[in-house]
């Protein structure tokens, strides 16, 4: 079993689906456009009045569906209002990351405006800094009162990889505001101190040359879940190696991730380099479409290379591999095609499961598609259309459904924070690359990737 897929694994414990069968600042130019996407014939949208379409009804989920007390993402919502786990209101840390990103798309969109943005993002990290910690890192997920709602029995402690995705919104919301007025220099201040705080050196284990998941004050290492390459956790490894209190050695990155370089070893599938190797534990070629997303939503892979790969080739090539394998449909399952496609992690009609094309259950996950606009733009934006125009009864409050599937006649009226998230930032990111940009100017951000020995356009060579 493969050890770094640690999201999809452990929510198949927790999440008992019901297998329900049904079918700054171009603000005032960019509100036009999106106010006349309103209502216009589905038929008739332009690619333009869509991805505003998109945009909107996905931010909505961190905006309006948020946590009210902490404002950051619950980790679902079911609009059934059917929970099998737990109530509504866990919030989720990752997915909160996630969602201050797409806020950011909110304002610049003209959604919200920026005072309310900066509200919001008061609220958020007042919440944080009074939260459990552990070491720095916070849990999994955090009930509305602040304290931990454990993920399973022994994952009650820090998770290194979500407060990953976490600080990596932080930072890029620090840098939007850190040159603006007192009150957003000092939310840029009180972000710094919450960076600052995570001890990413604690979690190698007293040394080790390798970062670990978890930590609990009742089970300490127990959880012994090493994290190596590749998979979604490399920005883990880049803000580790950032930080300016607590930073890991080189070594971890190059023993820990790239496993003594045994990262590289690449396959060919649907006849297309996947560039590294994606399973350390079995034989899958490619995994789960987020992969590719969830440590670029800030991260720009435009031109990066290490050592190891060119982290461009790297994500085009996994979202094409998921397109020809579409295509190419091996189960003959229904829809599947050039205008459907698009396997990730995400519900199922068998609970949660990390969907990708040797472990195929002919469920289409819209976020694998639609997140990979900057990879494949006119495939993503084939799905979208699709979508809009021809299963839009698979469309709700927050945009497309997590999940479906044409082949077994199942769809559930739910959403997953973690899977609307990157939809309105990577597609942001495709449109105008405001979210890389934001995130990349960070100097704590750039030290890391130099000391990593990331080369890009993007990343400052020190002369």
């Amino acid at each position: 079993m493969k050890k770094t897929v640690k999201i999809a694994l452990s929510l198949v414990l927790l999440i008992v689906a019901s297998s329900i069968t049904g079918c700054k600042n171009r603000k005032t130019s960019d509100k036009k456009v999106a106010d006349s996407a309103e209502n216009p014939s589905k038929t008739l949208m332009t690619d333009t009045q869509l991805l505003d379409k998109i945009q909107r009804e996905t931010f909505d989920y961190f905006w309006d569906g948020a946590e009210p007390v902490s404002g950051l993402a619950r980790e679902r919502l079911h609009m059934d209002n059917i929970y099998p786990s737990h109530d509504k209101d866990i919030i989720t840390i990752g997915g909160s990351g996630f969602g201050l990103m797409a806020i950011l798309v909110g304002i610049e969109r003209g959604f919200i405006t920026q005072k309310q943005a900066l509200e919001r993002y008061e609220r958020a990290v007042q919440f944080l800094s009074k939260a459990d910690r552990f070491h720095g890192a916070w849990p999994h997920w955090l009930m509305p009162t602040g304290k931990t709602a454990p993920f399973s029995e022994k994952d009650n402690g820090g998770d290194l990889v979500e407060s990953a995705f976490l600080i990596q919104g932080l930072l890029t919301v620090r840098e939007y505001f850190k040159n603006g007025n007192e009150r957003e220099k000092l939310l840029a201040e009180n972000i710094q101190k919450l960076w600052e705080e995570v001890e990413w050196d604690w979690y190698t284990k007293g040394g080790e040359d390798v970062l670990y998941w978890h930590w609990s004050p009742n089970y300490g290492w127990d959880m012994n879940f090493p994290v190596g390459g590749y998979n979604e956790a490399l920005i883990m490894y880049i803000l580790a190696a950032a930080s300016p209190t607590h930073p890991i050695k080189k070594s971890v990155y190059e023993k820990g991730w790239a496993r003594n370089g045994a990262i590289a070893n690449d396959t060919v599938y649907y006849g297309l380099e996947t560039e590294l190797d994606h399973y350390e534990h079995d034989k899958s070629p490619v995994g789960p479409m987020f992969w590719a997303h969830y440590s670029y939503l800030g991260l720009n892979p435009k031109g990066l290379k290490d050592q190891y790969g060119d982290y461009w080739k790297l994500n085009v090539n996994h979202a094409l591999i998921q397109y020809r394998h579409s295509l190419e449909n091996p189960n003959n399952y229904k829809g599947y095609g050039k205008n459907l496609w698009g396997l990730t992690s995400s519900y199922s009609m068998k609970g949660y499961a990390g969907h990708r094309p040797d472990r195929d259950l002919g469920v289409i996950s819209p976020t694998a598609a639609l997140s990979s606009m900057p990879y494949t733009p006119k495939e993503s934006l084939d799905f979208l259309r699709y979508m809009y125009t021809e299963q839009d009864s698979l469309i709700g409050k927050y945009g497309p459904y997590d999940a479906f599937s044409l082949e077994h006649k199942w769809v559930l009226p739910r959403y997953l924070a973690i899977d609307q998230g990157p939809i309105p930032v990577m597609i942001e990111n495709y449109r105008s690359g405001l979210l890389w940009e934001l995130f990349m100017k960070n100097e704590d951000v750039q030290k890391g990737l130099q000391k990593l020995g990331f080369t890009s356009s993007n990343v400052t060579v020190d002369e």
